[in-house]
């Protein structure tokens, strides 16, 4: 019955979003324990405190493309941020971007890369915004990566592609 109920939730998640879910359809047929554990991991996915939106998901789409630049960056792209904005950290035109995104996104490429510029960016971003801010960009970099690497890590990960903003195809370099 707790299958069916799921199975149900992944069905309605696909069609509200165009995705396809079968990596989840595969943790639930293997183990719904493990399907339960990685979907806890998911409240991280919604915490955002303090950090403007743009910053908050220009962040989140650094550490998507640095893993995927398929279906799961277009499902980033599902949130409310200005196409022209998100446009530009695909593109990587930081010249482009509202300052508070290219500040979210210098942070989250340092961070990636364990560079050691991301300390004084975290330093910025701290005295920016505080320190739940600075939560909310790893968390969003954190899970940014977390979906595309399951994804891969089970056999589902795709190919570089297009992505979609606002009706205009977008080609992430390294997908070019």
């Amino acid at each position: 019955m707790v299958k069916w109920l799921v199975r149900k939730r992944i069905a309605a998640f696909e069609r509200q979003w165009g995705y396809d879910a079968s990596y989840m359809r595969e943790l639930l047929d293997t183990d719904l324990r493990a399907l339960l554990a990685f979907a806890k991991l998911q409240g991280l996915d919604r915490y955002r405190r303090d950090v403007p939106a743009d910053a908050y998901f220009a962040a989140k789409l650094v550490a998507v493309l640095a893993e995927d630049c398929g279906p799961c960056t277009q499902l980033a792209l599902a949130d409310r941020v200005p196409g022209a904005t998100l446009a530009a950290v695909i593109a990587r035109r930081d010249a482009d971007l509202p300052s508070s995104a290219a500040l979210a996104v210098r942070f989250a490429r340092a961070a990636l890369a364990h560079d050691a510029a991301a300390s004084e960016l975290r330093d910025q971003i701290v005295a920016t915004w505080g320190p739940r801010a600075l939560v909310s960009l790893a968390f969003a970099i954190l899970t940014g990566r977390m979906f595309p690497t399951l994804k891969f890590a089970l056999g589902h990960g795709h190919a570089c592609e297009r992505v979609m903003i606002d009706g205009t195809a977008i080609v992430p370099p390294s997908a070019a």
